[in-house]
């Protein structure tokens, strides 16, 4: 009996097998540091925790509508009025579990077999498995270091067919933390209205920037005819340390809405009613903690650049926001540690693991084969640590 070829085609996350490998060694009592996973490292603060307690208390844990409880719409809506610039009805959100819940039902909505999706590379891995989930064909873009990972007109240009259906955008970016300015997003949002084609912008890091000359700007905001191509992703897991809550939502054009919530009504019934109950008090209730947490990473990310830029061979883009630092490691090729010759990040990646318990992300799945990804969503002290032994690996190499 043959099983789904879809399914077969579908790579797991690597991202998530490199925390697995490290939960495994810490098992083993190894002192291992992880730079994997992209999970702030602190706790879901205090009042959206008792707004959770306070309804499985409530006895709110059974099914609510199929794309979320109206209050919990409504705020999102006024969210994205108050932050965003951006009018939408409740009735055009839908709630689901999680981002990347979003993304496959925004997926879903919009292609049919063999539709072309242009994802600009480095990109986050899921988006490419997701549009072939989706019945998709994900069309990679390659941009360059030296337009700061930027897609620019012409190689937008390069790869549209007739074909293409949408292009997804992230900014502030995973896995670059590049951000893009108000010239940046007219220039594609005039690509996609003049191809007829939908933007799907992942907006999951937008609170998360550090220089004060950048800015999130949400591409739906540049106009009628734009607005009505993009679906808006975003959620509470990065901004308000809530990645296990699992609450993510779109906004879209009243058709788009629909269908979303259709597809979502047979797939998963409704998002987590207690989690939507913890999402209203984290977008309603007091915001402090998510600027406390944003001038946190900003120290992390200080640091863990500063550190970088003292290694040799490696070399790396100062992050504008979310909280990753995208290495270029093509300058260690042909070097040997313990005489294991390096020929590629995985090498790289495979040797930090097993000789300096160091766990960093490959990118090859996310366009990129000659770059790692840190995570700096952790303490200062870890952090430290691990650059101190990346430091030491660089250093012993022959």
């Amino acid at each position: 009996m043959e099983l789904s070829r879809k399914a077969k085609g579908i790579k797991p996350s690597s991202t998530l097998a490199i925390s697995a490998k490290a939960t495994e060694l810490k098992a083993q009592g190894l002192d291992i540091v992880g730079f994997g996973v992209g999970e702030p490292d602190f706790e879901t603060p205090r009042h959206i925790k008792d707004a959770g307690i306070k309804a499985i208390e409530e006895g709110f844990t059974r099914y609510t509508p199929a794309s979320g409880i109206k209050e919990l719409r409504v705020a999102v809506a006024n969210k994205l009025k108050k932050d965003n610039g951006l009018d939408y009805d409740f009735s055009q959100i839908v709630i689901s579990n999680g981002a990347k819940h979003s993304l496959v039902n925004a997926f879903m909505a919009i292609l049919n077999e063999g539709d072309e999706v242009i994802i600009p590379a480095p990109y986050w891995l899921s988006y490419s498995e997701i549009v072939k989930i989706a019945g998709g064909v994900p069309v990679i873009v390659n941009t360059k270091k030296e337009n700061k990972y930027m897609v620019t007109e012409a190689e937008l240009n390069e790869v549209y067919s007739p074909k293409t259906k949408a292009l997804v955008l992230v900014s502030p970016s995973n896995p670059t933390g590049m951000v893009y300015s108000l010239d940046e997003l007219k220039m594609i949002a005039d690509f996609a209205v003049s191809k007829d084609i939908f933007v799907i912008s992942d907006e999951i890091y937008e609170k998360l920037i550090y220089d004060e000359d950048k800015k999130h700007i949400s591409i739906a905001s540049l106009g009628k005819e734009i607005y009505d191509r993009t679906i808006v992703i975003n959620g509470v897991s990065k901004s308000y340390a809530m990645t296990g809550w699992r609450i993510g939502y779109t906004a879209s054009n009243p058709e788009v809405a629909k269908l979303i919530s259709s597809l979502q009504s047979h797939m998963t019934s409704n998002p987590n009613s207690i989690a939507q109950k913890a999402t209203l008090e984290a977008i309603e209730g007091p915001q402090d903690c998510v600027e406390e947490m944003r001038l946190e990473f900003k120290k992390r990310r200080d640091y863990i650049f500063e550190r970088e830029e003292k290694i040799p061979f490696i070399s790396a883009l100062k992050p504008e926001g979310a909280f990753y630092l995208f290495v270029d490691v093509s300058g260690l090729y042909g070097k040997e540690y313990d005489g294991v010759k390096i020929n590629s990040a995985s090498d790289m990646a495979q040797l930090l693991i097993e000789k300096k318990l160091v766990a960093v992300v490959p990118c090859a799945d996310f366009g990129m084969p000659d770059y790692i990804r840190l995570s700096y969503a952790t303490s200062l002290e870890i952090i430290k640590k691990g650059m101190d032994r990346i430091e030491e690996f660089v250093k012993d190499l022959k």
